[in-house]
């Protein structure tokens, strides 16, 4: 029996994960606070908020899209090239940013090709790293995860500061030098984990090569049938409900502080306190989900966060509300992320868990994309006010931990026929 270590380099790549978290959704984070700076300033012509707004989405949405890519680079040149491509992309992005001119460079540079790297080192990193963990999968997933929000944290109290004091030109330069180091060095310490037995691909193209009349087939997505599997159907029910929620809390937040007559600087704390609650609650709650059901744990946190958007963000007007407020749905509000990949390695197991992350992904393209675009037009649509966007943002986590419980109740349904 193949049995994962749970320990030594395991540690490793965690740390590995951990950072390259850090340096691809830990810098996408910072968008809210460079995102706010735009939305004040008239940097570029003719370019709006929802337009502003698409950017962040884009990037997100362009991460997921390619995941076949990813998955197809992965199998055919190994870990470290495709974490090596990424890294070039992410800071090359970032870099080029600096010179945006006209909005269009902003949304190549910033969307489109900072996502395409974020996505060559995400999606390879984290469909890595479940292989290499059993009883402690949800904790080492969590623990890594942990990193969006520590880099949140400090990206959002950088990119805040470096606007003030060289710039936002400045800013994106000092942003891509962070993410060329950490994740170069990521990409030379990150690996899958040794098979004690051939790999079934590996054992495909020695049947080709024995037999040149057969045919060799690489798997990107799952079988279209498996959207017809209800385990999987709402997994992604819930993935793209609370994605929706997740993009528009993340980057609305600095600029709803300002629409409450707080300063851009208090905005960008704001934006670093959602962050800490992420990196705080995303181990803790890898800890529980081993001990207390993935699944179980991943639908009460969906909740709280539903409530916490429903009942506290509704009603805060005050500073000090608003950063509390960022603290405790920070610390639920990033469930799917810190979670998805030790679900899913429940409900399809681990041969399937890459395609099928790849499938899941590929379905939260277009809502990760308008997320903010959404909400920003709820705003627009409620003259500047956010009650509607608040309403909106805490339904669709209510709507993911009902799909969680749904989730639930069936595994148990399984277990009992079985």
């Amino acid at each position: 029996e193949d049995i994962p270590p749970d320990g030594g380099y395991a540690w490793v790549c965690t740390f590995s994960v951990f950072m390259i978290n850090v340096h691809t959704w830990g810098v996408s984070s910072a968008w809210g606070v460079i995102l706010n700076y735009f939305l004040s300033h008239s940097t570029f012509p003719n370019a709006s908020h929802l337009g502003f707004a698409l950017i962040g989405g884009v990037s997100i949405g362009q991460c997921l899209l390619i995941g076949p890519l990813v998955t197809q680079t992965h199998q055919t040149v190994g870990t470290m090239p495709t974490l090596l491509l990424g890294t070039v992309l992410v800071s090359a992005a970032l870099f080029s940013a600096s010179y945006a001119t006209q909005f269009w460079h902003l949304l190549l540079t910033q969307g489109i090709c900072f996502g395409s790297g974020m996505g060559f080192l995400y999606l390879t990193a984290t469909a890595i790293l479940p292989k290499w963990f059993s009883s402690k999968r949800s904790f080492s997933s969590g623990l890594a995860s942990s990193g969006t929000g520590l880099g949140g944290l400090a990206y959002s109290l950088i990119a805040g500061r470096s606007i003030e004091t060289i710039g936002i030109q400045g800013t994106y330069r000092v942003l891509a030098a962070c993410a060329l180091g950490a994740n170069l060095l990521c990409s030379l310490l990150l690996r899958d984990r040794p098979s004690p037995h051939p790999a079934p691909s590996v054992l495909r193209s020695r049947h080709h090569r024995s037999h040149p009349s057969a045919t060799t087939t690489t798997t990107l997505f799952c079988s279209p049938m498996e959207l017809t599997h209800l385990e999987v159907l709402l997994i992604i029910i819930w993935g793209i409900s609370t994605d929706l929620g997740f993009i528009a809390l993340l980057y609305s937040l600095p600029n709803y502080a300002t629409s409450i007559a707080l300063t851009p600087s208090q905005g960008s704390i704001a934006s670093a306190c959602l962050n800490l609650g992420l990196a705080l609650g995303r181990p803790l709650m890898g800890y529980l989900s081993d001990r207390h059901g993935r699944i179980t744990v991943s639908m009460l946190t969906t909740l709280v966060c539903a409530v916490l958007c429903l009942t506290l963000w509704v009603f805060l007007s005050s500073y000090p509300l608003l950063l509390l407020f960022a603290l405790l749905a920070g610390s639920v509000c990033g469930t799917f992320w810190g979670t998805v990949a030790p679900v899913l390695t429940d409900v399809v197991g681990l041969k399937r868990l890459p395609a099928t992350f790849g499938l899941v992904c590929f379905m939260l393209v277009a809502p990760t994309t308008v997320a903010e675009v959404i909400a920003l037009r709820l705003v627009d649509l409620a003259g500047g006010g956010y009650l509607g966007a608040k309403v909106y943002v805490g339904g669709l986590f209510a709507v993911g931990a009902v799909a969680l419980a749904v989730l639930r109740a069936w595994r148990f349904y399984e277990i009992e026929r079985k």
